[in-house]
């Protein structure tokens, strides 16, 4: 089964174009055997896209305010909390696994999260500062490095 590398983000909105870079990026570099979809989405449209993976990974803009821009970090799903949200729209990652799951839906097993701390998140007609331009090659690789690995672990042993 096809991994999903899912680059998430806004292009109007400065760094936040990051995840939709990087997508945009490997998906001019990587083979059919991976699915590249870039996005705006976010909450429970997410659903649709992740369903009928095994592996999922994400790229996305991540602003905490403690670490530099252009710094790239991995994530897993249990490093979030679920965080009751007013609406569907706010539905985070941890809402989504738990939703799949209780409808039984096949949603993938394995998430991994490639995140780059922003400078200008919400600045609208920005382009991508200079430390998170300069983190994209560092992003390619690590998807790259991860589909790599999970491509290895399917080869039958001889």
């Amino acid at each position: 089964m096809k991994p999903l590398v899912v680059g998430l983000g806004n292009d109007l909105l400065g760094d936040d174009a990051v995840g939709i870079l990087a997508a945009q990026k490997l998906a001019r570099e990587l083979s059919a055997k991976v699915d590249v979809i870039e996005t705006s989405l976010h909450g429970l449209a997410l659903l649709d896209l992740f369903v009928g993976y095994n592996r999922l990974i994400i790229i996305d803009a991540i602003s905490t305010g403690e670490l530099s821009p252009g710094d790239v970090i991995e994530l897993d799903p249990r490093d979030f909390r679920a965080i009751p949200g007013p609406s569907p729209h706010y539905t985070g990652l941890p809402e989504l696994i738990t939703i799949a799951s209780q409808l039984q839906l096949e949603f993938p097993e394995e998430i991994k999260i490639i995140a780059v701390e922003v400078a200008y998140p919400h600045t609208v007609g920005r382009k991508l500062s200079d430390p998170v331009a300069s983190a994209l090659g560092e992003v390619v690789r690590r998807v790259k490095e991860h589909l790599r690995r999970w491509e290895e672990e399917e080869v039958p042993a001889a």
